[in-house]
């Protein structure tokens, strides 16, 4: 039996997990000023949500997904990606009935895909994501890349890049479809197994394949921006004119297609530039998916969004020694030595100075006065109080500001409203 976590999972350990909530704190802010309101759906769906919604060609379906039988014969997923979910619970709520259009949605949420583990990516993944669902303005397109910059330039990131394309609708991507079927078919069996099946089920998925990148059909296969109808070109221009506006930089790639069946118009990908961050950039992606809702049972109503990889995002961070401000200091350390009505008595301050809002915590150790001091150091206390037999009797505590050594006596009754409003507002007064 193996006692280490399986193999593409970690432990987020305290430290970290502190990173992790600054970020959150900082995302939830962004998304708040955006006004996008929290969704939170299952671990797990019924398996055809994400062959319905994510599309049977995608290398997710066919290769990724953590699939099983429950005890009643049903087949379920652990959810791969955060999209399909929060389609099928927009449907299922029926949330295109909210007078309040478009909805839009964010979420943080673990994802789960079997998949050759490496640095920035995961079996179990964590994913930070949004979706609109409910208008086809470009503009919303527009938005949603703009609040996934806000987030990587108010956390400090500035080697970004972003690349954008437009996928068309289903028109532009019928022409382009037959398109790349004539250029790749006299060079079929010269791909590899994956990219014979996709030119048959989704030819535009061929333009994303990682074995066959550098076959010379890949540099002069057409171009989906050569195929766009009048609709589609107009729409994705007014998404740019939007990011002009917006002052946002981007790249126009005709050969970014994303790896999901779900989307068109306009797609997008914003990837690290940093030196040393690794061989895959990609930070975020998204895009729009105007017919998912209605694949799931829905009305057809147009949404767009993207996923952004929590992991990748620390790992951004890194690369651009980006430092998160981490308050790991401690407000208050009891001391307490003598009897057990001493330390009784430490537990009743304890619990009340929590309950008042101060952090606080204590020794459980059974240590000497010296070693509860050296404690006290290490979590970096402000304030250290003491508490024995003679401040019990006399219903005092003594408190030292550890910064500056300063001490004084005060009344046990009093050291709440001391410690909130005085001590930690200032030093100590005599």
């Amino acid at each position: 039996m193996s006692m280490k976590a399986p193999r593409g999972t970690v432990d987020i350990l305290p430290n970290d997990a502190a990173k992790w909530q600054y970020a959150e704190s900082k995302i939830k802010d962004i998304c708040n000023r955006f006004h996008f309101k929290e969704i939170r759906t299952p671990l797990f769906e019924h398996t055809e949500v994400f062959q319905r919604g994510v599309g049977d060609s995608t290398d997710i379906v066919q290769k990724e997904m953590y699939t099983f039988e429950d005890r009643g014969g049903r087949s379920l997923t652990l959810r791969p990606e955060g999209t399909a979910s929060v389609a099928r619970a927009y449907v299922e709520n029926k949330l295109f009935g909210n007078p309040n259009q478009p909805v839009k949605l964010y979420y943080f949420a673990q994802m789960f895909r079997y998949e050759r583990p490496q640095k920035g990516r995961m079996r179990q993944l964590n994913q930070f994501g949004v979706e609109v669902m409910g208008s086809a303005d470009p503009a919303v397109d527009a938005e949603v890349i703009d609040l996934a910059m806000t987030v990587y330039k108010e956390l400090g990131l500035k080697s970004l890049k972003l690349v954008i394309n437009s996928l068309g609708d289903k028109e532009s991507r019928n022409n382009h479809r037959e398109a790349l079927v004539k250029h790749f078919d006299p060079h079929r069996e010269e791909l590899c197994n994956d990219c014979q099946n996709r030119l048959l089920q989704n030819p535009l998925r061929v333009l994303d394949c990682k074995t066959d990148r550098d076959h010379p059909a890949m540099k002069t296969a057409p171009s989906i921006l050569d195929y766009l109808n009048e609709e589609s070109k107009a729409y994705f221009d007014k998404v740019q004119q939007y990011l002009s506006v917006m002052e946002i930089d981007y790249v126009v790639d005709p050969n970014l297609v994303r790896g999901l069946d779900y989307y068109n118009h306009t797609a997008f990908e914003i990837m690290s530039e940093a030196d040393g961050f690794g061989a895959i950039t990609t930070l975020a992606g998204g895009g729009r998916y105007n017919g998912l809702i209605q694949e799931l049972g829905g009305p057809d109503i147009p949404g767009i969004g993207f996923g952004m990889g929590f992991e990748r995002l620390l790992m951004a961070l890194e690369a651009e020694n980006i430092e998160i401000p981490l308050n790991d200091s401690l407000d208050c350390f009891v001391v307490a030595m003598g009897s057990d009505e001493v330390e009784k008595e430490a537990a009743r301050l304890v619990h009340q100075l929590r309950v008042n809002g101060v952090q606080v915590d204590k020794d459980y150790q059974n240590r000497k006065m010296k070693g509860q001091f050296k404690a006290a150091d290490r979590y970096k206390s402000k304030y250290v109080i003491v508490l024995g037999e003679e401040e019990l009797l006399k219903q005092t505590v003594n408190v030292k500001e550890m910064a500056t050594g300063e001490q004084v006596e005060v009344p046990i009754n009093d050291i709440i409203e001391m410690i909130k409003g005085k001590y930690l507002g200032g030093k100590i007064d005599e």
